[in-house]
């Protein structure tokens, strides 16, 4: 039993952060201590009391009640108090009693700590180390939150995500086709570039259909959690003066209130305040999907595109999302590029020249990589972009008859080089289906049914010019409510399309059917009839849903056990939804727009799809929805290939369209022909200049396979499962077999200290990507997981594991000798700009001494289980410290002078590192910049300036030390 006295200062050993306690008082059994710190008084039993005797010793530092700073340089106790003799800053000697040493020290410092008794398991010791070690392997990846999400790794977009997320402020156009997975591609870019920090604010501007999606995808596949703003949030943050319209003065901007926000075009465009308000908060990093929408001409640029180019005025990144960069349109084209760099495309006709430019590069490009033979046109196209000198190295290699190895590899040479001359090639990226493989064939069923009675009475009033909308002639059903307000959902009843939908369900039985139609009006009156009529129960999904409700019904359709067999959807499900998993599409009605239809069989069409999608058409006989199915069938062949000219040609032929769809039995074979025809020629169009450069400089084969096999190497030698269950061990975190690869993990009942990150109801994890990507409700873990990212941060930011006592057997020491393992971080007193982490990570300097102060470093770092050591009991721990104390001081003297001297080295080779990166890449851009202009000035400073600010950073780094282990060999 230990002596207490009132007066001496104890600390708890499970709560440090309470600081110094005050003995008040004591009894035969008892004891009372005070933490001023907290103003939190305990009563202990002697018997089983958690505190330790604080007691400082030469050399250490003290703090008084009035900060003041001494250095100890002797310790005297009388009558059970110790008086420190000590030097403060000033050089005077002074004398303070215990009783007036500050209330907030915390013994949190590894020295402190081993000799005050606050030891910790060896396995902490072991995770703090490991720890640092990975965060500086991470810091110095270059592919470090690219792959740590729950994504496929799929080439051409870790092409994409890698090449624009490791630029400073990107700002950039994701045009890929329909399917190819531009929503991934850009957030893998914002992952990457938060989980680096070039960027910290983020906003996501999209339609207000894809929304949930949006936040839905961000988090389940990359753990983001955006906060959705409409303009319910809005006035709840913010009070609007009734007279001006805008915010009362002194008020915090709603939108800086969240680091992540996602909302609407719409919810934008809705009120000057909300716009302004958005425009004034300071985004790093902006993303805008389906940015085709937003409509510009010279003489008269829309409105929501002005909107966006304020806010891309005011905003460092851009990543604009369009699936039709051209199909819109030149002019639409251009306007996009002009929202990502003004001065960089500054008029429609500069930008029209220009393209004119890129088809020799093209022709070049598509010689040199077909094998083709290198005419003189192409060798004076390779002269002028490249200079007589470098293709004169270059091109005897590459021009041979039979090309070998060597001769394909000067070729790919030359393109690449030529590649780099291609204009919108680093703001725009566009991959073709005809070029990244894995998609799945179409194959187009049709089910031609008889016209009814009652359509063909509604269809004449429709032509009488009572209505105007034609996309009433391909729904008539919506033409039999209007005029039959009272008989709405009688349709049902008399439309022959509805008994050849029951016919498809019931024949693909068990397969899941996705079914989308124009109007959520006849999604409902579908879903209730085969719900009353044939006994088929079906999820819905439109736009009159809240969010909550289309996610819950998706959840059913997807379930393979108990879901649904049929989803019903509005066009809404055309945009956003991905539905590879299944491969039977039933289109009750055809949209009028190409576009339209694209996106619709693009929901099932993607990279994934194990299987032949069927495309089921229902279509009335003798009615526009006829002459519209053969329109897309034999004039663009829409159905059962991609068709991304499909926009241009209805552009061409829209009125002559309308019309044959307007005048019932008029012949419509001639705007068949002239469709293929235009069809055609637009094909060939997209072929040529500036698409084929794009096809080649959007994934570079090359490159793109390099990235894949870094992703799955790092994904196979990636450590994380070992590392993440010896977090579990330490915190006490229940760990458990859940299934075949999947693992459960809950607090329990010895969860050392809280875990945040970790549910209440816990969690079921894995560490396998394809497990991960097969069952959404279980977590993948990866390096960028918040939980591993929090578990990373507890341990660093806390004090366990900093000291570590353990017996264990070492090769060459002999028993009952002491070794002395010390780990000192290398830290910089410059607080400048933390985007430097990649080009000079934490570096850590380990020192293993023996007792004699002889280096050791040559023994691996032990651990207990593996070197068979054994656990001492902390009494038995208390009592070698306080026999070995002075040697101990002595081996951590030793350890500092090691660190100090080893310290000029590491610093050295990290500066050579850092500044041969950043200096290759700073002389490359600048190159590029000669014959490139779209090498923003603004990304070579960005790299100068983390020059400067690395050089700053080495220049006045040091050590200090961050853990020790104690060794008592046996």
């Amino acid at each position: 039993m230990q002596d207490f006295v009132p007066g001496q200062r104890w600390i708890n050993d499970a709560q440090l952060q309470m600081g110094l306690g005050s003995v008040l008082s004591t009894d035969f059994r008892t004891v009372t201590v005070i933490f001023l710190a907290t103003g939190e008084t305990f009563v202990y039993s002697k018997e089983s009391v958690p505190l330790t005797r604080v007691q400082f010793a030469p050399g250490d530092q003290i703090i008084t009640h009035e900060d003041m700073v001494l250095e100890v340089l002797a310790v005297e106790e009388h009558q059970g108090l110790i008086a420190y003799t000590g030097k403060d800053t000033a050089g005077d000697l002074q004398i303070v009693d215990e009783s007036l040493l500050s209330n907030f020290i915390q013994l949190n410092r590894p020295k402190e700590r081993l000799f005050n008794g606050q030891v910790d398991r060896d396995l902490w010791f072991e995770l703090r180390y490991k720890t640092r070690q990975i965060q500086s392997q991470l810091a110095s990846n270059p592919m470090h939150g690219l792959t740590g999400g729950r994504v496929s790794l799929i080439p051409h977009q870790l092409y994409i995500a890698n090449t624009v997320a490791n630029r400073y402020a990107p700002r950039v156009l994701l045009a890929d086709e329909v399917g190819l997975g531009k929503t991934i591609e850009a957030g893998m870019i914002v992952h990457q570039q938060l989980i680096t920090e070039r960027a910290s604010r983020v906003l996501i501007v999209v339609p207000e259909s894809l929304v949930h999606q949006w936040l839905v995808e961000m988090l389940r596949r990359f753990n983001l959690m955006f906060k959705v703003f409409d303009a319910e949030r809005f006035d709840s943050l913010v009070d609007i003066d009734e007279h001006t319209g805008e915010p009362l003065p002194g008020q915090v901007n709603p939108f800086q209130t969240e680091q992540l926000v996602l909302c609407s075009l719409g919810f934008l465009s809705s009120r000057p305040e909300i716009f302004k308000q958005c425009r004034d908060s300071g985004w790093d990093l902006m993303v805008v999907d389906e940015a085709h929408h937003l409509q510009w001409s010279e003489q008269d640029p829309g409105f929501e595109y002005q909107l966006i180019d304020q806010l891309a005025g005011n905003t460092n990144g851009i990543l604009l999302l369009t699936a039709t960069p051209e199909q819109l349109g030149k002019s639409s084209h251009y306007a996009r590029l002009r929202l990502l760099d003004p001065e960089r495309f500054p008029s429609y006709s500069r930008f029209e020249e220009e393209e004119r430019q890129y088809r020799p590069i093209a022709d070049a490009v598509d010689a040199l990589l077909q094998g083709q033979d290198l005419t003189p046109d192409i060798r004076k196209t390779l002269e002028k972009l490249l200079g007589h000198d470098e293709v004169a190295a270059i091109l005897p290699g590459a021009a041979t008859p039979e090309p070998d190895s060597k001769a394909i590899a000067a070729r790919q040479q030359l393109v690449e080089k030529l590649l780099d001359h291609h204009g919108t090639g680093r703001v725009l990226f566009r991959n073709t289906r005809s070029t990244v493989k894995g998609f799945p064939q179409r194959e187009l069923v049709a089910y031609p049914v008889e016209l009814p009675a009652q359509y063909v009475e509604l269809l004449k009033i429709f032509r009488q010019g009572q209505f105007s909308d034609a996309q009433l002639l391909l729904c008539p059903e919506l033409l039999f409510q209007v005029v039959n307000e009272s008989e709405g959902a009688h349709w049902v009843k008399i439309d022959t399309r509805v008994g050849q939908l029951v016919s498809i369900v019931k024949a693909s039985r068990p397969e899941k059917i996705l079914v989308i139609a124009a109007s959520a009006d006849t999604v409902l009156d579908l879903a209730v009839y085969l719900k009353v009529n044939e006994g088929i129960d079906c999820a819905v999904f439109h736009e009159d849903l809240t969010m909550l409700e289309r996610d819950r019904a998706a959840a059913w359709f997807a379930d393979q056990v108990s879901g649904t067999q049929v989803m019903i959807c509005s066009e809404i499900g055309s945009e956003g939804r991905n539905f590879q998993f299944l491969h039977n599409l039933v289109l009750f009605d055809l949209p009028l727009n190409p576009d339209l239809l694209e996106q619709r069989i693009g929901r099932l069409d993607r990279i994934g799809q194990q299987h032949t999608i069927r495309i089921h058409v229902p279509y009335l006989r003798d009615s526009a929805q006829e002459i519209m199915f053969h329109w897309y069938h034999d004039g663009l062949g829409a159905f059962e290939n991609t068709c991304p000219t499909g926009y241009s040609v209805f552009e061409q032929v829209e009125d002559d369209l309308l019309e044959v769809l307007h005048i019932p039995g008029m012949d419509y074979a001639d705007i068949i022909h002239r469709t293929r025809e235009l069809g055609e020629h637009f094909t060939e169009l997209l072929q040529n200049g500036r698409d084929r450069l794009l096809e080649y400089n959007s994934c570079r084969p090359l490159v793109a396979a390099n990235l894949l096999e870094q992703a799955v190497v790092q994904d196979q030698e990636s450590g994380i499962q070992e590392y993440m269950e010896l977090v579990f061990d330490c915190l006490g975190i229940d760990y458990e077999i859940h299934s075949e690869g999947c693992y459960a993990i809950n607090a329990g009942t010895h969860l050392l200290m809280p875990f945040p990150q970790l549910p209440e109801d816990g969690m079921t994890v894995t560490y396998d990507r394809q497990l991960a990507l097969s069952y959404e409700d279980i977590d993948f873990l990866s390096w960028d997981h918040p939980l591993v990212r929090g578990a990373m941060d507890l341990v660093q930011s806390s004090e366990f594991g900093n000291t570590a006592v353990v017996a264990l057997p070492l090769a060459g020491v002999a028993r009952g000798e002491f070794v002395m393992e010390t780990i000192f971080v290398l830290e910089s007193a410059s607080t400048q700009d933390s985007h430097s982490s990649r080009y000079l990570p934490p570096t850590t300097i380990r020192v293993m001494i023996d007792q004699n102060g002889k280096r050791l470093d040559q023994l691996d770092s032990p651990g207990v289980l593996d070197a068979g050591g054994e656990k001492l009991k902390p009494a038995m721990i208390r009592k070698l410290i306080a026999m070995k104390k002075g040697l101990l001081r002595n081996m951590i003297r030793a350890s500092e002078k090691f660190a100090q001297t080893l310290a000029p080295g590491v610093i050295e080779a990290a500066g050579e590192r850092s500044n041969a990166q950043l200096q290759g890449e700073i002389r490359r851009l600048e190159a590029l910049q000669k014959i490139n202009p779209n090498i923003r000035d603004q990304e070579i400073r960005f790299l100068q300036r983390q020059l400067e600010v690395i050089n700053h950073k080495l220049s006045s780094a040091s050590v200090r030390l961050d853990a020790m282990r104690v060794i008592v060999a046996t």
